[in-house]
Order: structure tokens, then sequence, then C-alpha cells
């Protein structure tokens, strides 16, 4: 290989790179110049010192007429070398992918990340303005997984801002480090270099004078040398090449400007055909063009050795004859069976406004071409609609392709701005409009427009309009509360009103009406117009399913989908694997959905599904005792709320009443609710809420944690009433914020007391072990009756029925998959009877807690019911390895030192503050003090300062 010239600094930027990738630093560098700079040169330079390093290296060069190519531009790279990336059966199988963009990248990553496993790499696409859309997707998804490997990844570009090396870099930015290097031209030394090592001797003055023409750019440095630039000429370059191309035969000069018409990169035979040549009578004037440097022989396919060399050759090519070469090559093509797709590009080269016949072809094409290049058919369809006549009503057919095509392409808001315009009369299309046309167009938008929440406001009355068109209209009527349901005997029609019945059946809590309703509208779904995807409604059905305490099946079903569905619907998917993840108690499994849930919607440019995800995110950090990152995650209103519970806050509580009914596991926050109020209202409206839930769906969730509250209840009055009359006294004073005696209305039942906010209800986890369980009350009671008849007796009686009721939440709790749900009923369980003196039970009850939430790595929980145990006097060689509490910052703090700070930085004095806790000035002072120390501050304005800072709001608002 000749010398690399001008470019030391630039390689020895490169090489630092690849250096880093085999040290385990992956990169991506940008090359960046303008044609002919020697970004090509630099890049071969890279690689020879790639290979040298022991480095496999995957390489390709994008071209012109890859757009109409799935994965074209990278998938010479995956099958590059004799030890490729991607092997034979499994490059096949990813055809299988392209229409699926977000798992075809998910599976090259996982692909090509096996085969490198601490292996070196170097990565490299030239020419990558050019790259096909989906390279363009797949690369911005495999580079941002791959940012742990031992990779360099570099793009060789001309400079095009915003473009497909621009839309990279953006989405892999904070994720590895990225490297742009501008090239700029050559010095007049450099240029001198390089042209002596073409020729091999000496400069001549001449020559050297000569040569400062090519300004720095050392293509034409080297074409100057090669006798195919003239630099005293305006346009050089062109009269260089055309005396090169006059020196050699006729037949020569014919097959370098048809090839020329075809493009950069061309089949012989195609060239052939289209001059009606045999191949063999070419061989000898293909020899000419290689041998002149304009040709090079890949084997396959024959390619110009520059683009600039084939802009040069065509440039001696008439209009006209463009024009005539470009029609013919779209005819041949068609002929030859090579699709719409293939002559798409010859044909709006030379289609003229109102050609009827090459608009029906380039329509075709973007149908052929929208399952895997939606983008490339978008680009064809809208270049189509333009060849059509602005009053001619075959356009406003047309618009409907495109308003298809871009919705397709998840543009949505384009879509909805374009139909506005073809169907308003606008300058866009001044042509009528038949009402069958603009019901059509309407009813492709309905279905973005109600995912969207904005189908009240959406046209769903169009009159003159032809069955089945009106009655899909009137279907969505029905579905945006406008109409009542009718009679249909169109399967889209009453899919869309099944639809409408299992959203209002959702909405009243009645998940196992809603889920069999979802099932209906799914099996009528198809492709027709005016449908609804059918993942789409299979979602919300899998919700319902696992509302309906079917969690196993529809977490199995669900991870079916992710990997085979449709790709734009991953956030959606992912969201929703997170929720049963975190129902089922799998905390690791829900943070890692709930984390691909928000890396996929920034891929998919999607964000409707992030706020959750952020919610389940938080619920976990709670669970785990992270209360900063909790409050990062998920700031809302029910976020904040169990924050301030956490933070000793009791009167938060309350705040949770008003959790929607599609909040994450918002049974658990309305026991939350009840079980951390000092206020028995609040502890009744909590309950009132989880009994009519449990009414509208009768499972064994819901029903247990409505008798969960409602003994609860019992128990906390019963007690206060025997305390009352001296029967017997609380057991723990809130102070001590980890008391034993969990019935006390001061305690909580210890739902702050080691500093978690969310309790052990959140979630569960198929691996519990019922066959531990055997202690607990097997019979299902008909608790409501018992504790409604204990109401009326004393308070033992009353403290009885509630223990009594407890037991049986075990019980029917015994084969859960909701781990979480029934270490909380354990816990609630274990503390009444230990309260109440069975001391065997209610330690039994609550190991059995502990021993669940540590394995579910719900430290927060884990650590309240260890302190309860360890209080009660329970003792054993080593404790299970629950969170320790921080030696400093906000987590350090006690649930009382908390208190005692939030109190403080709201202004209040030692002795106001204790008179809101019932504690004395002193003891205020003492946990002040203490406050002080752990958050590094010696003064009331500092600690105000700091949290004002913490809070984004106030912390009890």
């Amino acid at each position: 290989m000749e010398p690399l010239r001008g470019r030391s600094a630039e390689l020895g930027q490169l090489l630092a790179a690849m250096r880093a990738a085999e040290a385990g630093t992956a990169s991506l560098t940008v090359v960046t110049g303008e044609p002919g700079i020697g970004k090509s040169a630099l890049v071969r330079a890279l690689v020879e010192q790639a290979e040298r390093h022991g480095l496999l290296v995957a390489q390709a060069a994008a071209h012109q007429t890859d757009e109409i190519s799935p994965l074209a531009s990278l998938a010479p790279a995956l099958r590059s070398g004799s030890d490729p990336l991607i092997s034979t059966e499994h490059f096949l199988e990813l055809a299988a992918l392209n229409g699926q963009p977000l798992w075809l990248g998910e599976r090259l990553a996982d692909l090509i990340g096996r085969r490198l496993d601490g292996v070196p790499a170097l990565i490299v696409l030239d020419d990558a303005q050019w790259a096909d859309p989906l390279t363009n997707f797949v690369l911005r998804v495999v580079i941002a997984r791959l940012s742990q490997a031992k990779v360099m990844w570099v793009l060789a570009t001309r400079p095009a801002p915003g473009a497909m090396p621009d839309q990279v870099v953006d989405s892999v930015q904070g994720q590895l480090p990225i490297h742009p290097i501008h090239l700029a031209p050559l010095s007049t030394e450099a240029v001198l270099e390089l042209a002596a090592d073409r020729l091999g001797t000496p400069i001549d003055p001449a020559l050297s004078v000569r040569l400062s023409g090519v300004q720095g750019v050392p293509f034409l440095a080297e074409q100057l040398v090669a006798g195919l630039y003239v630099a005293d000429l305006p346009d050089g370059l062109v009269e260089g090449v055309r005396r090169r191309v006059s020196s050699t035969s006729e037949l020569c000069q014919a097959l370098l400007r048809t090839a020329a018409v075809f493009g950069s990169e061309f089949q012989l035979e195609d060239v052939a055909a289209l001059m009606g040549e045999p191949i063999a009578k070419l061989a000898g004037p293909l020899d000419e063009a290689i041998r002149s440097g304009l040709l090079a022989d890949g084997s396959a396919t024959l390619s110009f050795r520059h683009e600039l060399l084939r802009t040069a050759v065509l440039a001696e090519v008439p209009p006209s004859a463009q024009r005539a070469l470009h029609r013919a090559i779209a005819d041949q093509l068609l002929a030859g069976g090579r699709g719409p797709s293939a002559a798409a590009p010859h044909i709006l080269a030379t289609a003229a406004t109102g050609d009827v016949a090459a608009i029906n072809t380039l329509r075709a094409a973007a149908k052929d071409l929208l399952a895997t290049m939606s983008i490339t058919a978008l680009s064809v369809i809208q270049q189509t609609f333009e060849l059509t006549l602005v009053d001619d009503e075959f356009r406003a057919e047309v618009g409907e392709d495109v308003v298809a095509i871009l919705l397709v392409a998840r543009q949505f808001q384009q879509a909805e701005a374009f139909a506005d315009d073809l169907l308003g009369g606008t300058a866009l299309y001044r042509g009528p409009v038949p009402p069958d046309l603009r019901a059509s167009i309407v009813l492709r938008l309905l279905p973005h427009r109600w995912a969207t929440g904005r189908l009240e406001s959406a046209e769903l009355d169009i009159p003159g309009t032809s069955n089945p068109l009106a009655e899909r209209l009137r279907a969505h009527r029905v579905l945006a509360h406008r109409e009542e349901p009718f009679e249909s005997t169109d399967p889209v029609a009453t899919g869309v009103q099944h639809l409408a019945a299992a959203e209002r059946a959702q909405q009243s809590g009645r998940y196992a009406e809603a889920r069999d309703l979802y099932r209906q509208a799914r099996s009528a779904a198809g492709d027709e117009v005016g449908s609804h995807p059918a993942t789409h409604i299979e979602i919300a059905e899998l919700f319902c399913q696992a509302q309906a305490d079917d969690l196993t099946g529809a977490l199995g079903r669900l991870k079916e989908l992710l990997g085979t569905s449709d790709s734009w619907l991953a956030p959606q998917l992912s969201v929703l694997r997170a929720r049963l993840e975190l129902a089922i108690g799998n905390l690791p499994a829900a943070a890692e959905a709930a984390n691909s849930c928000i890396r996929w919607s920034a891929e998919v440019f999607d964000s409707s599904a992030e706020p959750t995800a952020r919610q389940i995110l938080a619920l976990i950090a709670l669970l785990k005792g992270r209360l900063t990152e909790a409050r990062e995650q998920a700031p809302d209103d029910h976020i904040r709320a169990l924050l301030a519970v956490a933070d000793g806050d009791l009167t938060a509580a309350t705040r949770l009443l008003d959790t929607p009914l599609d909040y994450p596991e918002r049974h658990d926050l309305l026991i939350m609710a009840a079980t951390s109020t000092t206020n028995p209202q609040t502890a009744d409206q909590a309950a009132q809420l989880l009994t009519e839930q449990a009414e509208a769906t009768p499972t064994v969730t819901f029903q247990a944690a409505a008798q969960l509250v409602e003994a609860h209840n019992l128990l906390r009055k019963a007690t206060a009433a025997t305390t009352t009359t001296g029967q017997s006294k609380a057991a723990g004073a809130a102070t001590a914020g980890d008391s034993v005696g969990a019935a006390t209305a001061g305690d909580s039942v210890g739902a702050a007391a080691a500093g978690d906010s969310v309790s052990a209800g959140a979630a569960g986890d198929t691996g519990g072990d019922s066959d531990s369980r055997t202690d607990a009350p097997a019979v299902v009671l008909a608790t409501s009756d018992v504790v409604r008849n204990a109401s009326a007796d004393g308070s033992d009686t009353q403290v009885g029925a509630a223990r009594a009721q407890l037991g049986a939440v075990v019980g029917m709790l015994n084969d859960s998959p909701r781990q979480l749900l029934v270490a909380r009923a354990d816990e609630l369980f274990g503390r009444a009877e230990l309260d109440s003196g069975d001391r065997a039970t209610g330690v039994a009850a609550l190991e059995r807690a502990l021993e669940s939430l540590t394995r579910l790595g719900a430290a927060a929980p884990a650590a309240r019911v260890q302190a309860t145990l360890q209080a009660a006097g329970v003792r054993r060689r080593k404790w299970a390895a629950v969170q320790q509490r921080p030696e400093s910052g906000w987590e350090a703090l006690t649930p009382m030192e908390r208190r005692v700070a939030l109190l403080v930085a709201e202004g209040h004095t030692n002795r106001s503050a204790a008179d809101q806790l019932v504690l004395s000035a002193s003891t205020v002072g003492t946990h002040l003090r203490a406050a002080f120390g752990k958050l590094g501050v010696n003064s009331r304005v500092q600690l105000t300062r700091l949290v004002l800072e913490r809070f984004a709001s106030p912390p009890n608002a």
C-alpha cells in the first residue's frame, strides 16, 4: 500500500481509538470530507493497521442505489472476510426481520456481541451518506447495544447535515465516545509527495505548477497524474475524462455512457441487454474501461472507481439521451421481472406530470417497498404525488396512498397534516373529494387518534358515504362515546364496537369482562381500512388478563410478542412486561423491561409509555429503599406522596386515595394508604375503594387486598378501644419508628419504619414456596360477615375476628404468584398474632415474610420486618443481609430524623415540632443534631436549602 500523505494527525486519531478498542473502550468515529478529499484512503490505511494488529475487520461501502434494498449498505460488512461477523445461517434468518427494524437491530446486536465476546474489532462503513434507511436505523440500535464491546465503529461520509451519520451520532451520544474527524484539503507539500508516489519519479516544475490547481484535493491530484484531469480548465475533471474516453473504442465509449446512467454500480448483463450486444462482445471494451482507470471489477458487479468519475462520464451524455436511457432501463427491469421498486429510480428520472402509467408503476413500487423500506416507500410515493395534476381526482387517490404510507412509516403528525390539506380544499388539491374517498382517508387516521386520546375531536360523520365505510365511521362514534352501540354485519365495525365496550369495562375496573371484549375485538382486526392493529389491542387485553389474576399466562404470551410482533410497539410491550414482572415480584426483570421501554421509546420516537416505565422504576427504587433514585425517576403526585410517607409524613397517605385505576399496582398503594395513615377516615376510604375493585373484578388479588385492609382497620379500632379502657397497652411507641405494635394508629403497621415507602404488597414472585405456609389457616372465611358481626360485639371479639380474617387472607394467597402481596399479608398477620400474644404463629409468619422479601430483593420492607422480629426478641446467629442504612446523606436519616428535618425546614421551632410529633423538645433536638451530622450541615438555613434542593416541590405537597 502506498504511503498516506498529509494525514498523519488524522490517522493518529484513528489509531488511538483503535488501541482504545483493543483495551476495551468502544467508540464511534465519523470521518467527514468533500468528495475526493481522501476519506476512503484514510479508511484503507486504518484497515491495514487493524489487520496487522489482529483485529477482526468488517467493512463495506454504501452506494446510491442502496436505498431500495433493505440493509444493502451494512450487509456486505456483516459477511466480509474469511471469518465474517454473521454466519450464513444467521444471516439468512435476519431476512425475516427486515420489516421489524427494532427486532432486527436487537438480533444483530446479540449476534455480533456473541461473535466478538472479547475479540477486538473494527467495523467500517464508507460513503455512509448513501446508506439505506434500514442500515441507518439498525446501526443506531447496534452501536448503542455494543457500547461495552471491544469495537471501533467508523463512518466515512460527505458533509450532509441531518443525514444518516448525524442521526446515528445523535442516537448514541453519551453511550460511548464519539470522535469527529473533518478532512481539510492537503497542503501543497503533501500533494507533491502524493504525486511523486504515484509517478515513482521526482516532480518536474511544470507538473508542480499544474498540481497547484487541484486545490489540495488528493483525488484530483491522482487523476491529473493519470491524465484524467486538466487543471487549467474550469471543468478540468470532465475534460480529462472526455479525453481519456475518446481514446477508447466506440463500443467502450457506449459501454461507459450506458453504465453511467445505470449508476455507480451495475451488472454487465444489464448493460449488455440495454445495448443489444452479446456479453462476449463487450469483454474487450470492458477491459479498456478498466485499464483506463474508470471502472473496477468487483466480480459480481462492476462499478466506477469514484463517483466523480461517473459524474464526469455522465456529463457527456445529453439530457435527452439520459431520459431515453432511463426509460429503457426501467422498461428492461420491469420486463425482466425485477419489479417496480428496481425500476422506480429510473422512472422518477424521466416521468412527466400527468403520466398515468408512470404514476401507477411508482405506486406499485411504493407498496412493494413498504414492508421493508418504509422511508424509501414514502420518498417514492411523495414524488409520485407531485407527478399528479393539482385538480385531477386521481391526485386524491394517490394522496390516500401518501397518508397510508406516512402512517406505516410512523410519521403520524405529517399524515394528519397532509390529510387535512388534501381534504381541506387547499392549494395541495383543488379537485373534488368523493365521500367514500374522504371516509377512507379519515378511517386510516382514526386508530392513531384513538391511541392518542383524540378520537372525540375527529371527523366521524361524512354524509353520502356508502357501506361498509359508513358503519365503520358510526362504530368509531360509539368508540368516541358519541353514539350508542348498534348491530352491524361489517366485521371492522363490529370489532371497533367490541373495542369500545372493552375500553368502558376497563375504565370501570371490570377487567375480566374487558379482557374478553378485547379478545373479540382482536379477532375482528385485520388490514381493512378503519381496523385497529391487533397487537395494539392485545396489549390492552394482556393487561386486563393480568389484572384478572392470570399473571403467568399474560406474561408468557407477552414474551412471545416481544421480538416477533410489530417492533414499533416495543415501548408499549416492554412497559407492560415491566408491570407484570413487578406484579410477580421479579424486580430485576421489571427494572430491565422498564429501562428497555425508555431506551426503545427514544429509538422509535414514541414517549407515550415512558412515564409509566419511570413510575415502575420509582416503585422498585422504593422497595429497595433508594429514595433519591425514586424521586429522580418519577416525581409524580403519587410517588411524592409515597416519599413523604417514607420521610415520616403519615398525613400524605391520604393523597394515595386518588390513585387512578391504571396506576402500577394501584391496590398496593391503597393498602399503603390504609396501613400508613393516622386518619381512620383515610383507612376506611381505602377499604371502600378496594372493596369496589374486588366487586368489579372478584379475583383473589383484589379480594385479598380488600380483606387485608378491612381486617387491619378493625384491628386498629379494636386495639385503640382496648387501649382507651386500659385493658391493654399499645405495643411500641411511635418515636421508636420500628415498633412491634402494628395495630396502633401512630405506628401505621410499621409502614415507614425502615424508611420504606411502598408496601410489601407491590408485587409478587412465582418462586414462592407454598409448602412453607402450612401453619396459616387454609379455609377462606366469609370475612366481611364476620367483621360486620364482630363490630357489634366487644373489642376482644373484634380483635379475634380481625386476626381470623388476616389468617384467612394468608390462606387465600397460598398459591398466588404475587409474592410481595403474600409477604405483606404474612407481615400484617404476623404482627397481629405477635401483638395478641401468639408468639409462635406471629414469628413464623414474619419470618416467612422476611425470607420472601429478602429473596426478592425488596430490601426496605425486609429491613422493616427484620426490625420487628429483632424488637420482639427473636435472635439469630446471622440475620439475612438486608439493606443497611448508609452513614451519610438523606437515606442515612431514620424516619423520625427525616420528619424532624422536614418540619424544621418548614420553619418549625424545636418546641412546635415537638408538639406536632408528640415528643419532648429535647428529643427533637437530639434528632435534629443527628440529622445535621448525617447531612453535613450545621444550621437551620443550610438544612432548609438542602431540603429545597432535594424536593422539586414542597416535600409534603
